[in-house]
C-alpha cells in the first residue's frame, strides 16, 4: 500500500509539471505565426515555442546577402485582394489590412530585414500567443485512451520544463545545413558562416560545391571580384522558368551562367561531391582530387605523394587550385529531437530532407502530429509552392480546417447555392483564387451536387491528395456527384531540358484548350467519390484519378478567363452535358412561353420565373433587347391599350409591362440567347 501510495504521489506530481495546451506549434516562423492566426480566431488554447528572441530567426540570417526571392508586385492594375495575392509571395493571411507586406517594401524582391519586420508585427498586432527563448529539446508520447488521438505529447525545453498537447503542430522548417563529409572536407566554409564582404574574395579562384539559389546568390555577390567562380554539383542546373518551380535557380541570381556560356572564365561542373578530395599544399592552396587517389594513402605526406587527376589526365577540368571551397548545398528538417515512438521518419530519395507526411500534412508515423510550411513541401517538391510562404499559408490554413473539423465537430466552410450560378461560381473562382493559383495541383475547389441536381455546395481549397477521404475531413457528403476544380501546367511543358520559348507554345482557340501549357482551371467530373484505390493507381503526374468526365478552359495570355466564347460557353457547355440539364439564362417571355411548350423548365425559370424572382423590367431594357435580338421588337406596339382591334387589347405586351412578371437585367444573361 505505501508503495502504491508513493508511486501514485509521484505521478500527480510529475502530472502538475505539464504545463496543458490543446495546440502546440514548434517554432515562430511564418507557418507557425499563420497557424496560431487561425487557431487564435478560432477561438482555440494553443501556444507557440520560439527558441529565439523574435519570431523568423531563419530570416533574421538567410538569405546571407539578404535579398528575397519571393515577389512583391505592388501594383496589379486590380483592387480585388484576393487576385492580388497571387502576386504577392510574402503576406500571411489576415484579416487586417494593415499586415500586407507591400506596406512594409517597395522592392520587387525586398530585403530579408523587412520580412522579420513584417513576422514580429504580425505576431505583436495580432496578439499571437508565442512564448519566446524556449528552445523544445525532447518530444515523445504519453499513451492515454482518453486523448484525443490516444496519445499526449509531452515536450520539454532548454530549462527542463514540461508541457503537454493534445494536438502537435511542427512548423520549424528546414534549417540544419546539408553537409557532405569527403577526405579534406574539412577546408570547406559553410553558406552560413562564409563572409559576405565581396572584398575579401578579391583576386580570389572560388569553387562552390552546390547548384542551387544559395549556390549562385554566393557566386553573383563576388562575381565581378574574383579570378574565376567553378561551381560544381551532382545535377545540372534548373531553371525555374523551365521547370515552373520557384525553387530552382531564379534569374535573380543566374549571373553565373552568362559568364560561364560567353567564355568569361567562370564554369558549371557535374559530379558526385562524395566522390571528391581536397588537398590543401604548403601555400594553403587547394587541390581538388577524387576520392580513389587518396585510398591506402597518408594524406598528411605531403601534396607531391599524392597522385592528382592531371598527373594523368593533364586537361583535367579543375586542375587548376583554388584558394577557397565554399558549401552552398541547402538544409534539411532536425530529426534529432523527436523520441522514436514518434517514428518521424525522413523521406526517400530527392526528399530524405523532409518528414514523412500524409496528403493531409499528418505524420505517417504519429496521428496528430502535423507537418507546416516548408518542412511539409514533400508532397509537392519540385512541383508547387508547398515550401515557400505564398503556397503554405494556404496548406496551413488547409490543416487548421482537418482539425476543425475532426476535434471540434466544425464541418469545412462551404456555401449553398442554387444550380444555375454553378458556371458563374467558378469563373469567379478561377479567376480570382490565390489557393488555387499558388498551390496549382495540390488544394482545389469541390463542389458537392445536392439530389437532383437543383442546387450544389462549394468547398474552396481542399487537399486532392486525399480527395478520397473528403466525407471523413470535412464533414460534407458526396451523395450525388462533384466537380473538381484545379489549376494545372500542361503535361509535358515543365522541365530542366525543356525549351518553354518555342514557337506556336501557346493554345488560343477552345477546341484545342486540353492542349494548354500555361497555368490554366481543369474540371474533373466524378459521379460518385474516388476511392483510396483509384486514388494510388491515378496516372502518372495526373493529381487526380481519371474522371467521369473533364474539361480543360484554354489558357490565356492575361491569366483572364471571362472570354464569353473562349471560355465561359464551352464550360457551360460541358457542365451541361454532365448535369443533363440546362444552365441558360432567360428572359421572362422564354420562361412563359417554356411552360407551355416544355414538360419540364429549365432550372432558371424553375428557380427565378416560376418564384416571381427577378427585377422588373423597364422600357429601355426592352429596347436594348430587341436590339441584341434577344426578344422581338414590339415598338410600334401601342402600349397605352388603345391600338387597333387587332391588338387583342395589347394583351400580348402588356405581359411585358405586368410589374409581376419579373426580367433580369442585360449583364446577367450574357448566355440568353438560344445557341
Amino acid at each position: 500500500l505505501g508503495l502504491a501510495l508513493y508511486a501514485g504521489s509521484l505521478c500527480a506530481v510529475s502530472g502538475a509539471a505539464f504545463r496543458y495546451h490543446d495546440y502546440c506549434i514548434i517554432g515562430a516562423g511564418p507557418s507557425g505565426l499563420q497557424a496560431a492566426y487561425f487557431l487564435q480566431q478560432a477561438g482555440r488554447d494553443y501556444i507557440i515555442f520560439e527558441r529565439s528572441h523574435a519570431p523568423g530567426s531563419f530570416f533574421a540570417l538567410y538569405p546571407r546577402h539578404r535579398k528575397l526571392i519571393s515577389i512583391n508586385k505592388q501594383y496589379t492594375g486590380k483592387s480585388n485582394d484576393e487576385f492580388n495575392l497571387r502576386h504577392d509571395w510574402n503576406s500571411l493571411l489576415s484579416h487586417d489590412h494593415r499586415l500586407l507586406f507591400r506596406r512594409y517594401s517597395r522592392d520587387f524582391f525586398p530585403n530579408a530585414d523587412a520580412m522579420v519586420h513584417y513576422l514580429e508585427d504580425f505576431a505583436s498586432l495580432l496578439k499571437l500567443r508565442v512564448q519566446y527563448n524556449t528552445a523544445i529539446i525532447h518530444v515523445t508520447l504519453e499513451r492515454d485512451e482518453q486523448a484525443w488521438n490516444g496519445h499526449y505529447f509531452l515536450l520539454t525545453d532548454q530549462d527542463r520544463q514540461n508541457y503537454k498537447c493534445s494536438s502537435l503542430l511542427v512548423a520549424t522548417g528546414t534549417w540544419v545545413p546539408n553537409v557532405v563529409n569527403f577526405p579534406g572536407s574539412e577546408y570547406v566554409e559553410g553558406y552560413e558562416t562564409v563572409s559576405i564582404n565581396p572584398e575579401d574574395f578579391a583576386g580570389q579562384t572560388v569553387l562552390i560545391l552546390g547548384r542551387g539559389n544559395s549556390a549562385f546568390e554566393t557566386a553573383e555577390n563576388i562575381l565581378g571580384v574574383t579570378n574565376f567562380i567553378h561551381m560544381v554539383s551532382r545535377s545540372r542546373v534548373r531553371l525555374s522558368w523551365a521547370t515552373h518551380y520557384v525553387g530552382d535557380l531564379r534569374a535573380i541570381n543566374n549571373g553565373l551562367l552568362d559568364t560561364y556560356q560567353l567564355k568569361s572564365l567562370d564554369g558549371l561542373l557535374e559530379g558526385d561531391l562524395e566522390d571528391l578530395a581536397i588537398v590543401k599544399d604548403e601555400k594553403g592552396k587547394l587541390h581538388i582530387t577524387l576520392r580513389f587517389y587518396l585510398e591506402n594513402r597518408n594524406t598528411s605526406a605531403g601534396i607531391n605523394s599524392i597522385t592528382l587527376p592531371q598527373d594523368e589526365l593533364d586537361n583535367f577540368a579543375t586542375r587548376a587550385p583554388y584558394d577557397r571551397v565554399i558549401r552552398c548545398l541547402g538544409w534539411k528538417f532536425d530529426f534529432s529531437i523527436y523520441n522514436r515512438s514518434l517514428r518521424m521518419m525522413p523521406g526517400k530519395g530527392n526528399k530524405k530532407k523532409y518528414p514523412q507526411i500524409k496528403p493531409s500534412y499528418e505524420s505517417r508515423g504519429t496521428r496528430g502530429l502535423f507537418v507546416l510550411g516548408t518542412a511539409s513541401h514533400s508532397i509537392d517538391f519540385r512541383k508547387s509552392a508547398g515550401g515557400f510562404i505564398h503556397g503554405f499559408r494556404y496548406t496551413t490554413r488547409a490543416v487548421h480546417r482537418l482539425l476543425e473539423n475532426r476535434h471540434h465537430g466544425v464541418p469545412w466552410p462551404s456555401t449553398v447555392y442554387p444550380i444555375t450560378q454553378l458556371t458563374n461560381s467558378i469563373i469567379k473562382r478561377v479567376n480570382e483564387a490565390s489557393g488555387l493559383y499558388q498551390m496549382f495541383s495540390v488544394l482545389a475547389d469541390i463542389i458537392l451536387l445536392r439530389e437532383n441536381a437543383t442546387a450544389f455546395e462549394y468547398l474552396e481549397e481542399y487537399p486532392v491528395g486525399v480527395l478520397a477521404e473528403l466525407e471523413m475531413h470535412t464533414g460534407r457528403k458526396a451523395p450525388s456527384g462533384l466537380f473538381v476544380i484545379i489549376m494545372e501546367y500542361g503535361r509535358n511543358f515543365s522541365g530542366a531540358d525543356k525549351d518553354v520559348f518555342y514557337y506556336n507554345r501557346a493554345v488560343g482557340e477552345a477546341q484545342h484548350a486540353w492542349q494548354s501549357n500555361f497555368l490554366h482551371p481543369v474540371i474533373y467530373y466524378y459521379k460518385r467519390l474516388p476511392t483510396e484505390h483509384e486514388m494510388r493507381l491515378r496516372p502518372p503526374d495526373w493529381p487526380l484519378p481519371r474522371p467521369d468526365a473533364i474539361h480543360h478552359i484554354v489558357e490565356d495570355f492575361l491569366t483572364d478567363w471571362t472570354a464569353p466564347n473562349a471560355h465561359i460557353l464551352p464550360l457551360r457547355r460541358f457542365l451541361e452535358n454532365c448535369l443533363s440539364t440546362d444552365l441558360r439564362n432567360f428572359f421572362a417571355e422564354s420562361c412563359f412561353l417554356f411552360a407551355f411548350t416544355r414538360q419540364k423548365l429549365p432550372p432558371f425559370c424553375q428557380q427565378g420565373y416560376a418564384r416571381m424572382q427577378g427585377l422588373v423590367g423597364s422600357e429601355g431594357l426592352r429596347r436594348h433587347a430587341a436590339e441584341a435580338g434577344l426578344l422581338e421588337d414590339y415598338a410600334l406596339t401601342d402600349f397605352s391599350g388603345n391600338g387597333p382591334p387587332d391588338s387583342h387589347d395589347g394583351s400580348q405586351d402588356q405581359l411585358l409591362t405586368d410589374h409581376a412578371i419579373p426580367v433580369r437585367p442585360l449583364q446577367h444573361l450574357v448566355n440568353a440567347k438560344d445557341e
